[in-house]
């Protein structure tokens, strides 16, 4: 029970990753706030977890609704809220360059910057978790919106590490690579996704599960000297030949 007696808030949380790491949180102790703009799936998640968990919507693309969420400081914070948009950059609308831009990475300091705060008023340190992309480290055709913002997202982790340290906030981006879930599992059945697979080292999916160890490290008192560090998650495809 790593997280015995800590609150924490997971953004993007009626659905997949979101869904899966508040259950993570929730089984090591934590009371855990899940916060996502679908209420009603939220209300299941919470149902299911039972205990102290809570519903609170949020959408990272609205200031308000971002600081309303923030009514206490949370121990831990896992900033996973997120959407992808998949064109060449060439087509790729002004409007939906925003849209990623503005959730991904706006949003994303948004929710940081909200949690340091409270943190900071509350006179007391805590764990902020950016849930990035290997995206962010290195590139794949038609994601140019999607890659500019995990790539913002793990620099804006830095940055926020060196500057909440003395308040004992600690600041780490969590890299997955290929994670299998309910979107893309079709995907990945096709014939374009078995062959995105053959170029992962490990030649296979990574599973949700694979991602509560480092999710757990930076969670909690495990990893209490790591700050500003970015945990990567893939199979070994940051590695893979050019």
């Amino acid at each position: 029970m790593k997280l015995q007696g800590k609150t924490a808030l997971v953004t993007g949380a009626s659905s997949g990753l979101g869904a899966h790491f508040a259950k993570v949180l929730a089984a090591q102790g934590a009371e855990v706030t899940c916060a996502a703009r679908r209420v009603d799936r939220l209300e299941a998640l919470v149902a299911q977890i039972g205990g102290g968990a809570r519903a609170v919507a949020m959408d990272v693309t609205d200031a308000e609704s971002v600081r309303a969420a923030f009514d206490r400081p949370y121990d831990v914070v896992i900033n996973n809220a997120g959407v992808t948009y998949d064109g060449p950059a060439l087509k790729t609308a002004e409007d939906d360059w925003n849209w990623v831009i503005n959730t991904d990475l706006t949003g994303v300091f948004r929710v940081a910057q909200a949690a340091g705060q409270a943190l900071v008023d509350g006179g007391k340190g805590g764990s902020i978790v950016n849930i990035a992309s290997i995206l962010g480290l290195r590139v794949a055709g038609n994601l140019s919106a999607y890659a500019t913002a995990k790539a913002g997202v793990v620099q804006m982790t830095k940055s926020l590490a060196l500057e909440w340290a003395r308040y004992g906030i600690r600041v780490n981006a969590l890299c997955p690579g290929y994670i299998e879930t309910d979107l893309n599992r079709e995907f990945f059945a096709s014939d374009a996704g078995k062959a995105l697979i053959k170029r992962v080292p490990q030649r296979r999916l990574g599973q949700m599960e694979h991602l509560d160890g480092p999710l757990l490290l930076l969670a909690s008192e495990d990893g209490a000297f790591m700050t500003g560090a970015e945990i990567v998650v893939d199979g070994g495809h940051l590695v893979s030949s050019l």
